[in-house]
């Protein structure tokens, strides 16, 4: 058994001007979101849900992006209504959102 049931990395990569990244899209915010609502959840811990920033994940075109492990499944989002779609439904309920998953 993993340490953690989910584990999830949100891409906040940051190129230089005027180059594709990720954290031009809020990816810093969106991941503090998600961070948050994992504690109020109390999904927080061994046993349950990790969310993590990471460097780029290299999907820059697809981006935002985040990915959730054990699964590997890669997930494209606009604003913190899709976050949220991905926490009742991914990591609550552990279904797939097929209209954000790339």
């Amino acid at each position: 058994m993993t340490y953690f049931r989910h584990h999830v990395f949100f891409c906040c990569n940051q190129r230089g001007e005027g180059e594709t990244c990720c954290n031009e899209s809020g990816a810093t915010a969106a991941q503090t979101y998600a961070k948050d609502r994992i504690g109020e959840l109390h999904l927080k811990g061994a046993g349950k849900v990790r969310i993590n920033k990471a460097g780029c994940l290299d999907r820059c075109d697809n981006g935002p992006v985040v990915v959730v492990y054990p699964e590997g499944v890669w997930y494209s989002y606009v604003d913190n209504e899709d976050i949220e779609e991905i926490i009742q439904e991914h990591l609550v309920h552990g279904r797939v959102v097929e209209r954000l998953r790339i």
